[in-house]
């Protein structure tokens, strides 16, 4: 296991995770462990794990946080900026194309027949990611009975904030119970984030107010990236700045563009004021992600040394595997719907889990090609 990663290697990395990244951040976390566990060995199963929970603890987009974790972890502060940007900075100027394309021309252009193939060959990855998860997370029958509650909650719509919390809380009150020690105390963690902002001509009215309004859902957002678009409705639509029929079309830039699905963002903030409303859109929506991490991360090995907070770790770890395999049912019940994405799964699903080495871009980059094909016959 590597200890400390040159930025370059970093950057190379997380580039290409931007730029491959398509199915969410579910998929993106698979792809992640492919590169930095089995491929690189910069960490080992366990501490990916301990990332990928500490990830679900705070707001924001968790493949994003994820990525700037491993950066941070690996490069200090340059890794964590170098892997944070290297990561949303692809997504962000393929969906500055569409916007710009779009403000040019009023509509999208029509991609669903590359993206036909792709999603049912992500589950196949996620999949095969999360099977040796799950298995390194489940280290007893307390968390598997935790792992499964957690998995028939979240298939049953229960909000992911709740169960994360809950399954940590619960995990350490047994442990305080079996333990019978009372050495350990869970501390509350308030991020505190302040940004002073200067008034220059870049600050328009518009502008100012996209980057409150976004860097406000930034700091609050739990749970998937199509939360967001809830939030968006409430503060852009029904204060008129934008239309219903523009998010509709954020929403679809989001589906077929890689990367984290924040960046529709970017799309959002170009419709609203141009180019300067796409940069403070932007910026302001990941703005806490790195802020938060960087308060976090530190505190990893602290968790991880207390014995009552190191139950709690390993009962969100074990609810964030939960939780991606209910995301992959409720992909896999959108997705396959016919023999066509069946078959797509299938073969991918057998690459995936017999042919380790292979890059999951070419898995990706099949699945698009097949679904392509078979779509034409």
């Amino acid at each position: 296991m590597q200890e400390n990663v040159n930025v370059k290697e970093i950057a190379k990395v997380f580039g290409k995770l931007g730029i491959i990244g398509f199915g969410g951040p579910a998929a993106h976390i698979a792809m992640m462990r492919d590169e930095v566990v089995i491929k690189r060995k910069w960490m080992n199963e366990q501490h990916f794990l301990d990332l990928l929970g500490a990830t679900n603890l705070i707001p924001g987009p968790n493949s994003t946080e994820m990525a700037i974790h491993i950066g941070y972890d690996k490069g200090g502060w340059k890794g964590l900026l170098t892997a944070g940007l290297c990561f949303i900075l692809p997504a962000v100027f393929i969906t500055g194309i569409f916007a710009y394309l779009y403000n040019l021309y009023g509509q999208l252009p029509e991609v669903q027949p590359f993206i036909y193939g792709i999603k049912p060959a992500i589950i196949a990855i996620i999949l095969a990611a999360i099977y040796p998860l799950a298995k390194q997370s489940v280290k007893s029958i307390n968390l598997s009975l935790i792992g499964i509650a957690v998995l028939l909650a979240a298939v049953f719509g229960v909000n992911e904030i709740y169960l994360m919390f809950g399954a940590g809380l619960l995990a350490f009150g047994l442990y305080k119970i079996q333990s019978k020690q009372k050495n350990d105390t869970l501390q509350s963690i308030v991020p505190l984030t302040f940004l002073q902002i200067t008034q220059t001509t870049f600050w328009t009215a518009t502008n100012t107010k996209l980057f409150w309004t976004f860097l406000k859902i930034g700091s609050i957002l739990y749970g998937s990236g199509y939360v967001l678009f809830a939030f968006l409705d409430t503060e852009l639509v029904a204060t008129g700045l934008l239309t219903r029929q523009q998010l509709m079309d954020a929403i679809a830039v989001g589906q077929f563009t890689p990367g984290p699905v924040f960046s529709s963002v970017t799309f959002i903030g170009f419709q609203i004021n141009g180019l300067s409303g796409a940069i403070i859109s932007t910026i302001a929506i990941f703005l806490p992600s790195f802020v938060f991490v960087a308060l976090l991360n530190p505190l990893m090995k602290m968790l991880r040394n207390s014995k009552g907070l190191s139950a709690f770790l390993d009962a969100v770890n074990v609810a964030s595997v939960a939780i991606i395999i209910a995301v992959c049912y409720e992909m896999g019940k959108e997705t396959i719907t016919d023999w066509r994405t069946i078959l797509i799964t299938v073969v991918s699903a057998i690459i995936v889990f017999n042919f380790k080495k292979i890059n999951s871009a070419y898995v990706v980059l099949g699945g698009s090609f097949l679904g392509y094909i078979l779509r034409i016959i």
